[in-house]
């Protein structure tokens, strides 16, 4: 088999023939051969994650007229790597008070959930590391992990300010994963399967075309997810002093701010995934699995700039207003875009790829303009209710 049509099955085999040369079972070498991969796309993902700090800095310092970091290597590629050094040397404090197990585990435990996403992403057609046909239902499950362990890390803390952290972000990630998750369906309706290689497969017209709501709403929600802005109430400074996080200190804090941006970066490569192809673009991925797996990182960086571009440009909005934004207009319009979607699937199932292309398009536009009507009309009767009393005060006066 020629290594550039296949380069980790090759790699594989020849490890694994080299184990059982050694006189180690063959089971035995298979497992310790699995083992070596899975730690060898942890390793690339931790230098990822190294270089994303990078990115986002520099990428910031455009959005705000800044320089960014420009003097630890060229164009300040090495500035990462010297804040590794600092969060290493620098004092790991914990709490007097602190639950210690609990308050230990919660960072592990904060980039297990992001790194765990990884193991059913497809990277080319021959990559696909667990090929579930329940991808995305395990999607769902080893999302609530990251959940847990901020709730963790709150609670452990034993600190007043840390725990409404937590529970301000858990509420948030609760509420906000019911559109997501329901925006995961459809991607799932368009290629009645569950399984991630299949829906990229599935594809040859670009899920976002078919919906492009669903996409917007899929993309809102997972920035909500991540705790960024303009959803980072979590955070907020003025009144919880960096929220969850506040009393984790040195290499357990870099882990909660490392999964924090590999959490946008994977969720710019889901992104990709369901809506735009994933690998997919144009046939190139059949000419070598390594232009596969760049396509994917390429969209995977794009869906990422486009989180940081709304992080970087919007204001932070009040608790309340998140969550009522969520429960009385994103979900109500997730469950009934799901559901327009499954019927105009129905009636259109037969007909040609233009004219199904075109109708659920178009169904998607229906569906927005409707519920910006509805949204528009209660945004009215909520502002005359709220300015009829003080009309009435100035009438008196």
């Amino acid at each position: 088999m020629n290594f550039w049509n296949d380069p980790l099955k090759v790699a594989a085999d020849w490890l694994e023939g080299i184990f059982t040369g050694w006189g180690m079972d063959a089971v035995a070498a298979h497992v310790l051969t699995v083992f070596l991969g899975v730690f060898l796309m942890i390793v690339i993902l931790m230098v990822v994650d190294v270089f994303l700090v990078w990115i986002e800095r520099k990428v910031v310092a455009r959005f705000q007229d800044r320089l960014g970091p420009n003097r630890v290597g060229p164009f300040g590629l090495f500035h990462p790597f010297a804040d590794i050094v600092k969060l290493i040397i620098k004092e790991d404090t914990t709490p007097g008070d602190a639950d210690k197990p609990v308050y230990n585990i919660a960072p592990i435990l904060s980039m297990m959930s992001v790194l765990i996403l990884w193991a059913v992403v497809p990277l080319a057609p021959v990559m696909l590391g667990t090929d579930l046909n329940v991808g995305v239902l395990f999607i769902i499950a080893a999302g609530a992990i990251g959940a847990l362990s901020i709730i963790m890390a709150g609670w452990g803390s034993n600190n007043k300010f840390a725990l409404i952290g937590g529970f301000r972000q858990v509420a948030v990630m609760i509420s906000f994963e019911i559109p997501m998750l329901t925006m995961l369906m459809i991607p799932v309706v368009f290629a009645q399967s569950m399984n991630m290689n299949a829906i990229i497969q599935g594809q040859s017209v670009w899920y976002v075309v078919l919906s492009p709501l669903g996409a917007l709403i899929f993309l809102t929600a997972a920035i909500a997810e991540l705790g960024r802005a303009p959803f980072d109430l979590a955070e907020g400074e003025s009144e919880l002093v960096s929220g969850y996080n506040i009393e984790y200190s040195g290499m357990k804090f870099g882990m909660f701010y490392a999964g924090e941006l590999l959490h946008a970066f994977t969720f710019g490569g889901f992104w990709a995934i369901l809506f735009f192809g994933g690998y997919r673009f144009f046939g190139l991925e059949q000419v070598s699995p390594i232009f596969a797996v760049l396509i994917l990182l390429v969209k995977a960086l794009v869906g990422y700039w486009v989180i940081m571009w709304v992080k970087y440009t919007m204001m932070r909005i009040r608790i309340d207003q998140m969550l009522s934004f969520n429960w009385k207009f994103l979900t109500p319009l997730a469950f009934a875009l799901l559901l327009v979607t499954a019927l105009m699937n129905a009636l259109l199932s037969s007909a040609p790829v233009w004219l199904y292309a075109l109708g659920m398009f178009l169904a998607n536009i229906v569906t927005a303009w409707v519920a910006l009507e509805i949204a528009r009309s209660a945004t009215k009767q909520e502002r005359e209710r709220a300015e009829g009393p003080q009309k009435t005060a100035e009438a008196r006066h």
